[in-house]
């Protein structure tokens, strides 16, 4: 269960991110869960999950506070990733929004930092902003989530569009729509996706279509559904030809499951398993509206 059997994914400013990371959403809601937050933490930076993923939005700031004590002796191996709320995201609530999160995440800069989802401001101001926070060292990248396949054209249409570093959406073996039209259109331009509820809400963790190929490589249904997002990011993988790579940040809370979640980053799908989760789970036939939760 080494950190090292994590791929990597590029972004296209070139920093390169494990495609194995963690959430944090319901994180910082209840006090008595902190130690155990915390521990899952630190135990995936340990592992080699060191993309850790958060938002203001989680627990009003509880999360990011949470994520700030446990990186706190750890932040030069951690890449965090936090979100402003649409609400927030005029060109002068982003900036204090960012300059609120750094304050809870006690870091200096965030690595990467994305628009929650397409709200109210115009688009024009959010990007803007973090042009602004980038120029001034508070961020790294930026990009989205929650965006669909026309979103994503009309950011890529505004001055400053084309340096969207991602997109972070609903992504599972069990919701697949974003590969029909979204997925391509990424690809093409070298832009990684980053998939949130990557076990469908917990849905795949012991879905019986999952468990056949669990026992043949003696893991579990929760390992072959996150093997089947990381295959996207292995070298050599043909998907990477018509779809984006894929970064999966699925949270826990437990250390133990954090230790099984990295460990599927070493399994290995053979074709015909592939084409058995294929047909168990289909992509749609054709455009479907964009999975948010």
């Amino acid at each position: 269960m080494a950190g090292a059997a994590i791929p990597r994914v590029a972004l296209p400013s070139g920093v390169e991110v494990p495609a194995l990371g963690l959430g944090t959403w319901k994180m910082g809601e209840r006090r008595g869960a902190r130690r155990a937050e915390v521990a899952a933490i630190r135990r995936a930076v340990e592992l080699g999950a060191t993309l850790i993923d958060t938002a203001e939005m989680y627990a009003d700031g509880g999360a990011e506070e949470v994520v700030g004590e446990a990186l706190d002796g750890l932040g030069a191996d951690a890449f965090v990733v936090s979100k402003v709320l649409p609400s927030n995201a005029s060109a002068r609530g982003t900036i204090a929004a960012c300059e609120r999160s750094l304050k809870r995440l006690r870091r200096e800069r965030i690595d990467l930092y994305l628009l929650h989802w397409p709200g109210r401001h115009p688009l024009e101001e959010t990007v803007a902003a973090f042009e602004r926070l980038k120029a001034d060292g508070r961020i790294g990248d930026w990009g989205v989530s929650n965006f669909d396949a026309a979103d994503m054209a009309a950011l890529a249409a505004l001055p400053g569009g084309e340096r969207c570093a991602t997109n972070q959406v609903y992504y599972a073996l069990s919701r697949r729509g974003v590969e029909i039209d979204l997925l391509p259109w990424m690809a093409a331009r070298a832009m990684p996706a980053m998939a949130y509820c990557p076990l469908d809400e917990g849905r795949l963790a012991d879905h019986p279509e999952l468990a056949p190929i669990a026992r043949e490589l003696g893991a579990t249904p929760a390992q072959v559904a996150l093997a089947w997002l990381l295959h996207r990011a292995a070298p050599g993988d043909a998907s990477a030809a018509r779809d984006a790579a894929v970064i999966a940040i699925p949270k826990s809370a437990s250390v133990a499951r954090v230790e099984e979640n990295v460990a599927a980053a070493s399994l290995r799908l053979a074709p015909a398993q592939l084409e058995a989760l294929g047909r168990a789970f289909p992509r749609p036939s054709g455009p479907v509206p964009l999975a948010v939760v």
